[in-house]
């Protein structure tokens, strides 16, 4: 309606973060609360946006992912590690350089300090497959050797990350797997870290 009055933006009283209030702080943490809670929404839209990133393989990025997450889902892995497979590769459009830092630290938060390493590591263990094309060592990832998530982080490489280019697979698509991205990111975070 034209003649409604917006409501006056709610706002803290700060221009210096340390003259903050208690006041201030409780509101703001009230204002981040639907943000938070739409962390999945931005987090599936990452996995679209995929679409944008490099050419030049049999399927583009979004596609890989969700063919690795589908892999993942019908290998029976568990919910957590098939969010992981989704979004390994979310950080391929900002940090091409080092994408699996950036999706290790979306999903941090709501996931074991094993899946976390997972997808940080995953590119150096993805190179057992490539590397050795471009004068670098295949092994690489040897120097991990001995790490609690090492061998997660082989089978995930083998079975489902390395293995999915296939344009022909039949892939599931997002909507397949947002309710799973929504529980993950529902997780109390850090919840999985206070546990160990």
């Amino acid at each position: 309606m034209p003649n409604e009055i917006a409501a006056p933006k709610r706002m803290v009283n700060y221009i210096r973060m340390e003259d903050g209030t208690r006041e201030d702080y409780l509101l703001i943490r009230e204002l981040l609360k639907p943000h938070y809670e739409a962390t999945a929404e931005r987090v599936l839209k990452s996995v679209e946006e995929l679409k944008e990133s490099y050419s030049g393989e049999p399927v583009d990025r979004c596609q890989h992912s969700l063919q690795t997450a589908t892999r993942a889902f019908r290998d029976g892995a568990d919910e957590e590690t098939v969010v992981a497979a989704l979004l390994h590769d979310i950080g391929d459009m900002l940090a091409p350089h080092n994408h699996g830092e950036l999706a290790g630290a979306v999903l941090r938060p709501f996931v074991s300090a094993d899946t976390h390493w997972m997808v940080v590591h995953h590119g150096v263990f993805q190179g057992y497959y490539y590397f050795h094309h471009y004068g670098l060592d295949r092994n690489e990832r040897e120097k991990y050797r001995g790490h609690p998530a090492f061998e997660k982080t082989v089978e995930f490489c083998a079975k489902w990350d390395q293995a999915a280019f296939d344009p022909a697979y039949d892939t599931m698509p997002l909507e397949a797997f947002e309710d799973a991205v929504r529980r993950v990111f529902a997780r109390e975070p850090w919840a999985s870290a206070q546990q160990q």
